[in-house]
């Protein structure tokens, strides 16, 4: 297997400096505190059968020194030492990817002919892709488990080697796995590889793994797909599949329940079942929002809107298209221009923008700046382009043409703090009325590819990280993952099926206002270089409305509801009745509609469930006598006979208050 880390490097406990006793022992400390001289040479998985043979049988993995390695690497050094059971959290990385490569070996047994190419760890998965003559099936996954777990209790050991290049290549050119010598040719001639090999079974990988197949624990393969060799479209088609692994049955049917769910809860088939939005081969990869759809995404968007006035932010408007002139100077030219798109017009070449932030540049630098104007905060419901490749496009989760809450704040570096202090308050604001309560925060520095000096990113991700210390927020640090322009802050929200969302974002950027020349008057009459902060709060609007049908189920709360009741006459003689109702209730302001249908009662109420309509009022003889409506509640049932007046004014204090329902 190649994991998405690559698959050199030594072994990770291998001695820098050895640090050994006269009698040649080092120190093993133990997370208690405790200390034991043990023979330099010593292996993860002895120690842990000195403390009793029965721990070491529950053992998969040891972490030494903060690093997670095999049981069978020896420590040469002192050491700090934990042990890692198969119920750890960091256990579930590695039980990934050593089931990966159990399936692997599986399909190996199975298809002797198959080319084994690469398999990274997901999130709660694995995939592998193989080339093949004929794809892989679904009917074929059972066979494919069965020989797996046959592996599983062979009880193989897995044996970590390291090889020079040549002999990677050589080893694995026997092996007829062009793949792998593809891959293998592109190291340094002077890197050592490193490889796993379990019973007739070797494949390229970092590691660490279990110390052997019986260790495994429950595992599911889940699907067949297609994928090209390295996201290429020109290389050849492979068959991929995608499994997950968990460490025990328990665990592997609550997330397959999930699984199932969360099938139920596509965005993609409820969008199409409820009239909301659909997608056409005329503009591929592009949402086409139906009325309903509509009504969804505006309610979306005038709650952030309230959101950005009342935290100060005038909203500005800049076009789709500008020079690409302009964009080799923000660096977007050089650094993302394969996924733009270009056209020339008038002999100039021109883009359509994949991002706002060089625009709103050009408003600030339209007027002079006084250090009193500052902070100077815009934002934009800008719709942008971005080419993504059809291979990767999914529903509303990413298309080509989006809106996104954009928002750029011009500040001093004094005002970075209370600045990004307040982008914090309304990123949690805005959650918060979703039911988004669980916000995971990561702090992402320089990537390779990117502009500015290193003291420019140095003094940005400084003062990203003092405004998390200062707040006492935890956050996860992710070196090299920030933008090409500067480090940002990354939100990440859990829905009701506890699945990781990256929504929000904060970016620190010094370099595009040196660009463009951005300048503000400062109290001593010299001009000064301002700060430009970066920053969405749902991202995408297209994506975050597609998390939210999720999220909901499509049981939108009544503010979000484009249908907030339905209005359901029993008989043709209630009709004049329901007229009269709807009217009341359009000009209160309530979204309403009415079934008008010839069914009977019972079926107009079903659905209405089916559209998932928050409220529908039944009418008969009852309600029109006594000028009331009898109320049924989606999800709830009856709610009895009520005034209009009285249930109208409840239907637009939630939407005013935009009140979050138990998802």
């Amino acid at each position: 297997m190649l994991d998405m880390q690559g698959v050199t490097g030594s072994s990770p406990v291998s001695p820098t400096e050895k640090r050994m006793n006269a009698n040649g022992n080092i120190q093993i400390t133990y997370p208690d505190g405790k200390i034991e001289e043990m023979p330099s040479g010593i292996r993860a998985f002895e120690i842990a059968q000195k403390i009793s043979p029965q721990f070491e049988k529950q053992l998969i993995a040891a972490k030494v020194n903060d690093t997670v390695v095999d049981l069978k690497a020896e420590l040469t050094d002192d050491a700090d030492i934990v042990f890692i059971k198969r119920t750890d959290a960091e256990a579930h990385d590695i039980l990934l990817h050593s089931t990966s490569h159990i399936m692997a070996q599986a399909v190996k047994r199975l298809y002797p002919d198959v080319k084994v190419t690469i398999g990274p760890s997901i999130e709660n998965g694995f995939y592998y892709d193989f080339d093949i003559e004929k794809p892989f099936t679904d009917e074929q996954l059972a066979e494919i488990e069965a020989e797996m777990q046959k592996i599983v209790e062979e009880d193989l050991p897995v044996e970590r080697m390291e090889l020079s290049r040549d002999e990677a290549i050589k080893r694995f050119d026997e092996m007829n796995e062009d793949y792998k010598v593809e891959i293998i040719s592109e190291l340094p001639e002077d890197e050592v590889i490193s490889a796993y090999e379990q019973g007739e079974f070797i494949d390229l990988c970092r590691g660490p793994h279990i110390p052997s197949t019986k260790r495994a624990g429950a595992f599911k393969l889940l699907s067949v797909a297609g994928a090209y060799w390295r996201g290429d479209e020109k290389n050849r088609m492979l068959s991929r599949i995608y499994g997950t692994a968990f460490p025990d049955k328990k665990a592997l049917k609550k997330y397959l329940h999930l699984l199932e769910e969360a099938k139920k809860r596509d965005h993609r088939r409820l969008g199409k079942e409820l009239g909301w939005f659909s997608f056409h081969n005329d503009a591929p990869a592009n949402a086409f929002f139906h009325a309903k759809g509509t009504a969804i995404y505006n309610s979306i968007m005038n709650f952030v809107r309230e959101s950005n006035t009342a935290h100060n932010y005038e909203e500005v408007n800049t076009p789709l298209i500008m020079s690409a002139d302009m964009w080799k100077q923000s660096g977007h030219y050089d650094n993302y221009r394969e996924n733009m798109y270009f056209t020339k017009i008038d002999d100039r070449d021109f883009a359509v923008k994949p991002m706002n932030c060089p625009g709103h540049t050009l408003v600030y630098g339209d007027e002079p700046r006084s250090y009193r104007d500052l902070p100077i905060k815009m934002s934009e419901f800008g719709r942008v382009h971005r080419h993504e490749k059809s291979g990767v496009t999914h529903g509303l989760f990413r298309v080509r043409t989006f809106i996104q809450d954009d928002a750029h704040v011009f500040c001093t570096e004094n005002q970075i703090q209370a600045e990004v202090d307040d982008i914090l308050d309304q990123v949690y604001e805005v959650y918060s009325v979703f039911g988004f309560e669980n916000v995971h925060v990561e702090l992402s520095t320089r990537p390779e590819k990117s502009i500015g000096s290193q003291e420019v990113w140095d003094k940005s991700e400084s003062a990203l990280e003092s405004v998390l210390k200062a707040r006492g927020i935890d956050y996860q640090l992710n070196p090299g993952d920030g933008a090409f322009y500067g480090p940002k802050i990354d939100f990440h929200i859990k829905d009701s099926l506890n699945r990781s969302w990256q929504c929000g974002t904060v970016q620190l950027d010094f370099s595009m206002p040196e660009r463009f020349g951005l300048v503000y008057t400062g109290e001593d009459g010299q001009d000064h270089q301002p700060v430009m902060i970066h920053r969405a709060i749902v991202g995408s609007l297209e994506r975050f409305m597609g998390i939210l049908i999720e999220h909901y189920a499509a049981r939108m709360p009544v503010w979000l509801a484009p249908v907030q009741v339905k209005v359901i006459p029993i008989a043709d003689r209630h009709e004049d009745y329901a007229q009269a109702v709807v009217k009341e209730l359009k000009a209160l302001g309530v979204r309403v509609e009415a079934n008008w249908r010839n069914d009977k009662i019972g079926q107009k109420i079903r659905q209405a469930e089916l559209e998932k309509i928050p409220y529908m009022f039944i009418l008969g003889d009852r309600e029109v006598d006594e000028k009331k409506v009898s109320v049924r509640r989606h999800g709830s049932g009856d709610l009895g006979s009520q005034d209009l007046s009285d249930i109208g004014e409840r239907i637009l204090n939630e939407t005013r208050e935009r009140a979050d329902q138990k998802v």
